[in-house]
């Protein structure tokens, strides 16, 4: 299959969601769920247009974006040099290791109380949520990548008279990347979660501020405006997350699907090759090498 077809089959599926929500919303079916209750496509759509064309969505777009894009970097700066120290040193392992295993089983929305104690206003707060959600996915990938390094690439750094900070930019930190960006592409999703529900909480402005507002005033279209806004946002991030990451690794061996073709089946009646009756005739002298005899081709 081509990409193009590729991309025919994704816009289909898409289309065909759409569709089965526009008609189990227009017919009002409640068989056991209740989409009557749901607004329709067509109720979604015209909300969305009217919103675009006002200041109040662009607003609500661009501080949210603000507030991922602070958090996620901080989380990822540091996410990546705490995994790189703890992975690398047994100091830091000894000392920072138990406050973070505490500290990682708690959900990053629990820390709003402590956020909002901690900072003076709400926009530190929620960028100190949004970077405490990422921080944890990023630290654990990127420290499980170091130690999963071959001991080799080092020592061969250091024949060659490479010290500790040429073992880190040449070995560690390259080896270790497609490790950390399997971290950022989780922590950008999991921020998102932090981000909307820390609005819904304690914000003032903000995707996730005005689809709980919205809730609050019963207009469901414009809830689904922000569900819907809040997916692609997520999408478009962690696409680019991911394509960030497939530049900065495209040394790595890529690996494509290939349909394995179907065995020919075997000839029966046909004399052996000379190459293949010598070797069982060798194998028969010596049988430990029969299990090699699969290697030979007519």
């Amino acid at each position: 299959m081509n990409r193009y077809a590729r991309y025919a089959l994704r816009i289909a599926s898409l289309a065909v969601a759409l569709g089965l929500w526009q008609l189990l919303t227009a017919q009002d079916i409640d068989l056991w769920l209740r989409f009557s209750q749901f607004p329709t496509v067509t109720d979604v759509a015209h909300t969305f247009a009217d919103r675009l064309a006002g200041p109040d969505y662009w607003t609500d777009l661009t501080d949210s974006l603000t507030r991922i894009l602070t958090g996620f970097l901080l989380a990822a700066v540091l996410g990546v040099a705490t995994g790189v120290l703890v992975a690398r040193s047994r100091l830091a392992e000894d000392l920072l290791g138990p406050v973070l295993e505490v500290i990682r089983p708690i959900p990053a929305i629990a820390l709003v109380p402590v956020a909002i104690l901690l900072f003076p206003s709400n926009e530190q707060g929620i960028v100190f949520i949004t970077c405490a959600a990422a921080f944890f996915p990023v630290l654990v990938s990127t420290r499980h990548a170091v130690r999963a390094l071959t001991p080799v690439w080092e020592e061969a750094v250091r024949t060659m008279g490479g010290g500790r900070w040429r073992v880190l930019g040449s070995v560690v930190l390259p080896g270790a990347l497609p490790g950390v960006f399997g971290g950022l592409s989780v922590g950008i999703g999991v921020s998102w979660i932090c981000v909307i529900s820390a609005e819904m909480i304690s914000g003032q402005y903000g995707v996730g501020y005005r689809t709980w507002q919205d809730y609050t005033v019963v207009d469901y279209p414009g809830v689904f405006v922000g569900m819907v806004t809040i997916g692609v946002l997520g999408w478009l991030t962690s696409t680019a997350v991911e394509l960030l990451g497939r530049r900065l690794t495209r040394w790595l061996p890529r690996t494509a699907y290939v349909p394995t073709a179907r065995p020919k089946p075997a000839r029966t009646g046909a004399p052996p090759s000379p190459a293949r009756a010598a070797v069982r005739k060798d194998t028969r002298a010596h049988p430990e090498e029969a299990r090699d005899e699969h290697l030979v081709r007519d």
